[in-house]
């Protein structure tokens, strides 16, 4: 259910030190001056500088001057945000960030060693996730949108305003009195989330009021069902073997056969198969019922072949 500011903050108790990361804008700014008052001397801010904007010395002076106000060390990285053809530059932007928040977390020695790093993604982010993942056909885990908390790295992340719709966040940074940056790439509809924000979610208000909660609500039955499948797909792997033997796999149903096949593709080989290669490949593996029948497929960056009784995946 949708809390306020404060409600999400006192619910709040992450491992000590603490980063936050801080890009200027109002959510993050709430994010820092909250956690700032709530744990003091216990905090420092990381701001990804992404070379993308003429104005990104002007937010990082912001930030600067933000911090030393509250007390609050403030780590910058430059990175090299600019995306690779085929690549959104949505995506390439975020990769980057978050190497870069995890790098300079992890750079802090001794008893500053960084135990969690907290982001400032509200209510209406997790929407438009699961609207984009909607409107890319995705399975279960783009419906689950994001986590709430999550490991990598021996790092914990934490996203505590999930709960909190944005106007929630400017409520609160406005009652402080508060100033913050308004990124023109945030008002950018060239950017499909952007739109999202534009023109779906005031829709959507006008429509259903409580869609926050009841969008939350289905990306938490489809992260509980993915937890399921991912359980089954391990017990399947491990009896059917690494690589997994063609005749065992032909003996599950062809969803479950699909299930173990994204998990042992991931997991092994960091490969994701396209819904078409997937399909393409149940479909070899249901006609190799003699011993001569050839299988070479791409799936993913590589190709997948049967390599005598098993199917085995390689990156040329």
């Amino acid at each position: 259910m949708t809390r306020s500011f404060g409600q999400a903050m006192a619910a709040f108790e992450p491992a000590l030190p603490l980063a936050v990361a801080f890009s200027g804008g109002a959510d993050s700014t709430a994010l820092l001056l909250a956690c700032a008052r709530k744990w003091p001397q216990q905090v420092i801010a990381v701001h990804v500088h992404h070379g993308l904007q003429a104005a990104g010395d002007d937010f990082e002076r912001h930030c600067q001057a933000v911090c030393t106000d509250l007390r609050v060390p403030l780590m910058v990285q430059k990175v090299d945000a600019r995306h690779a053809p085929g690549q959104s530059p949505e995506a390439a932007a975020r990769h980057a960030r978050y190497n870069a928040i995890a790098a300079l977390a992890l750079a802090q020695p001794g008893p500053a060693a960084i135990q969690t790093i907290a982001i400032a993604q509200h209510a209406d982010d997790q929407v438009e996730t699961l609207l984009l993942a909607l409107s890319r056909g995705a399975g279960l885990p783009g419906l689950s949108a994001m986590a709430a908390q999550w490991q990598r790295g021996g790092l914990t992340y934490c996203r505590p305003l999930l709960q909190v719709s944005s106007s929630g966040v400017r409520d609160w940074l406005k009652a402080q009195g508060a100033t913050f940056i308004e990124d023109p790439s945030n008002v950018d509809e060239r950017f499909t989330r952007n739109r999202i924000r534009a023109r779906l979610l005031p829709a959507l208000q006008a429509c259903f009021p409580q869609f926050r909660d009841t969008f939350a609500r289905s990306s938490r039955h489809a992260a509980q069902a993915q937890a399921v499948l991912q359980e089954v797909a391990v017990d399947d792997l491990a009896r059917i073997g690494v690589p997994p033997e063609i005749k065992a796999l032909q003996s599950l149903s062809q969803p479950r056969q699909a299930n173990l096949l994204r998990h042992w593709l991931l997991s092994v080989h960091q490969a994701t198969p396209t819904s078409a290669q997937l399909e393409e490949l149940l479909d070899q593996l249901a006609a190799c019922r003699t011993r001569g029948h050839q299988l070479h497929m791409k799936v993913g960056q590589g190709f997948c072949v049967r390599r005598g009784k098993v199917l085995d995946w390689y990156n040329p």
